[in-house]
């Protein structure tokens, strides 16, 4: 009997000969369906992680992603383990065999230990488990040591494998360019690299093709699917001169398109380096889970010592060492951060780092431009009212688009498309200057015209006659030759689609101020603000007012969002807390300026980035939480009590590790509506 159950002992790794304690190993002999279960258990909770997976690919593409060559030395390590301990299990194999297997095993552990501890002054998972397994063989645990050891370097490898996927999957969920392109050249069509490509050359892309550049479409029509790169649902139809993206499909129809762009520099360029560099920008919260780790180790190292000194039970040391490793709480926040910007780039939505997504969850504030941000930006003349009837309304119009055509305002451009509908010449301006948020002066054949806002004329001492001023939705600007005022030109501008809808559903989400800053007239900010629902706006204010103002939010405490153009509100993206530009689709500056970047003027994609982001960190907080606190405080109490030895440990080791990936990779399909 007695030997029978030596042989027992030494299969499972105890021996309880020759001055070992034969009572370390039985109270981790539970009954046979407790240790079923709990592997059980285990087992279904990694079928649960491939069922979800299976749904969505192939088993052969899963296995493909999982079995890849850079893989190929971890899974080395795990079946070198796996094969050691299972031939020292039958004892076909001796002690020294089986530690050589662990020591092939427990290298790249060690090493990524001391080149952490070294480099980074920081104390990783690898450390627990290094020290874990180095007790078991001190403690002549070898059996339990090896299984442990395997089990972890499954759960590691399975964690390594599923964020590469995540990270991958940003690249898979925006699309992707053709490496080649077929020129046209010399009336033929010959296929080239689309390194090759120059500025001005032409390329053919046919019906089901991607489009392999940015440019211009010069030849052909077709409708284009731009939801790679705006989000944008419904196709749109290209004709000659409009603009096309590389990384988008042509649906139907074929088109030439002049290049305009180097491969390296396209908006889809752009947006793949913009999404890379965010995945290295940490959220502050996962800078926090990294500092409770760094505190909680030492304090776990204090209580094992301290239980070991108590018990001298070197199986339980080793099993409460499992279940302290901060490994999950490592996991629980990046894995979010990744998701959260992959789900976001798939919405035409790029946020240039975890902090912005994280930041956006907490914004209490937000302050919108008004035009080309709620309005459409592309304001129409409604009527020209003459002052003086020295001049004509074509007149008037000739001098007010002589000034605008050096403007790159959103009004000159309606100013000038109204001069081109009346047919009327355009001289060429001289002492050009911009007054930026007010107006322009230059002088026209020998004479000095200024035109702007009310404000403006006021500033240069140029008298406007009662009831010149506009109807509160429309917006004024003012004429004036040699300083005496001769005319004015009304324009209109409509609400974007949805701006309504985003608005609701900001104040919904738990957003308290909704507030509009605009250089436009009190009237017409006015108009907009009532027809919007909103109850804060200011008016005349330049670039540097809108500055300050919201300086002055900060300062009272408000977590402020900025949503603008990107290009003449770069200054107040900066300074706010969370800067969204809005329709960047081709602006380098919007980019730069903005931490959160939509490729379309669609407003409702603001509601879906806020939900978006309070869904990320609400699922950081259940990663921390339910995937590594409930679990590991469970299994440290079951671990004290008994329950559970090293083996049993290592093996739910696992689940807090599925948990955080299921729970973090569910908003890659979240609805954000």
């Amino acid at each position: 009997m007695a030997e029978g159950t030596g042989l027992l002992n030494r299969r499972r790794g105890i021996t309880s000969t020759e001055g070992s304690n034969p009572s370390l190993s039985a109270p981790y002999l539970p009954c046979a369906f407790a240790r079923g279960l709990l592997f059980l258990i285990a087992f279904l909770r990694l079928c649960a992680v491939f069922s979800v997976v299976a749904t969505r690919k192939s088993l052969l593409v899963i296995l493909q992603s999982f079995f890849a060559k850079k893989y190929l030395f971890e899974i080395a390590r795990i079946v070198v383990l796996a094969t050691a301990s299972v031939l020292y299990y039958f004892q076909l194999i001796s002690v020294p065999v089986l530690l050589t297997g662990v020591a092939f095993g427990l290298y790249a552990l060690v090493r990524t230990a001391v080149v952490d501890l070294f480099t980074k002054r920081k104390i990783g998972t690898e450390i627990f488990i290094a020290i874990a397994v180095v007790i078991s063989v001190i403690g002549k645990e070898y059996l339990a040591g090896s299984i442990m050891l395997m089990i972890i370097l499954i759960a590691e490898f399975i964690a390594t494998a599923n964020t590469e996927r995540a990270r991958a999957s940003i690249k898979a969920l925006i699309g992707s360019v053709p490496k080649t392109a077929i020129l046209k050249r010399d009336d033929k069509e010959v296929e080239v690299p689309i390194i090759s490509l120059k500025v001005g050359d032409v390329v053919l892309a046919r019906t089901g093709d991607k489009i392999p550049v940015d440019g211009t479409v010069v030849g052909g029509d077709g409708s284009v699917n731009q939801a790679p790169i705006t989000g944008e649902s419904m196709p749109q139809e290209k004709v000659v001169g409009n603009e096309v993206f590389a990384g988008t499909i042509v649906e139907s129809g074929a088109i030439d398109i002049q290049v305009t762009k180097f491969a390296e520099d396209t908006l889809f360029a752009r947006i793949i380096s913009l999404v890379e560099e965010a995945q290295a920008q940490e959220a502050p919260i996962e800078k926090f889970t990294d500092k409770i780790a760094t505190y909680l180790i030492p304090v776990a190292l204090v209580f094992v010592t301290g239980v070991y000194l108590y018990t001298h039970d070197v199986r339980l040391i080793i099993a409460l060492l499992i279940f302290m490793s901060p490994a999950e709480l490592g996991l629980a926040t990046p894995l979010v951060t990744i998701s959260g910007i992959a789900r976001a780039a798939r919405e035409g939505i790029l946020m240039k780092g975890g902090m912005f997504l994280e930041n956006l969850s907490k914004v209490d504030t937000f302050v919108f431009d008004k035009t080309g941000t709620l309005t459409v930006g592309t304001p129409e003349v409604s009527r020209v009212d003459v002052i003086d009837t020295n001049y004509s309304e074509q007149e008037i119009v000739r001098l007010a688009a002589a000034l605008e055509r050096r403007s790159s305002h959103p009004l000159a451009k309606a100013i000038l498309q109204y001069a081109e509908a009346l047919r009327v010449s355009i001289p060429e301006p001289t002492d050009f200057n911009v007054v930026q948020g007010r107006g322009v002066y230059a002088h026209v054949e020998g004479k000095k015209v200024v035109l702007g806002n009310l404000a403006f004329l006021q500033e240069q001492n140029i008298q406007i006659p009662s009831g010149s001023t506009p109807a509160t939705h429309l917006t004024g600007v003012y004429l004036a030759v040699d300083q005496h005022f001769v005319g004015a030109l009304y324009l209109s501008d409509t609400i974007k689609p949805g701006a309504k809808e985003t608005i609701e559903r900001l104040l919904k989400s738990g957003v308290k101020r909704i507030i509009m800053l605009t250089g436009d007239s009190e009237g017409s900010a006015k108009s907009v603000a009532d027809e919007l629902g909103i109850v804060e706006y200011k008016a005349h204010l330049l670039p540097e007012g809108k500055l300050r103002y919201i300086q002055q939010l900060q300062n009272k405490g408000a977590m402020v969002a900025m949503v603008g153009d990107g290009v003449n509100d770069a200054p107040v993206l900066v300074q706010a807390n969370v800067g969204i530009a809005m329709g960047a689709m081709g602006t380098q500056a919007a980019m730069e300026a903005a931490d959160i970047v939509l490729t379309d003027d669609n407003l409702l994609k603001i509601a879906k980035a806020r939900t978006l982001s309070k869904r990320a960190f609400r699922t950081i907080k259940e990663n921390v939480f339910f995937g590594v606190g409930v679990v590991h405080v469970a299994g440290i109490i079951l671990v004290l009590l008994k329950v559970l030895g090293p083996i049993e440990a290592a093996a739910i080791h696992l689940v807090p590790d599925v948990l955080v990936f299921l729970n973090s990779t569910k908003l890659l399909k979240v609805k954000l509506e």
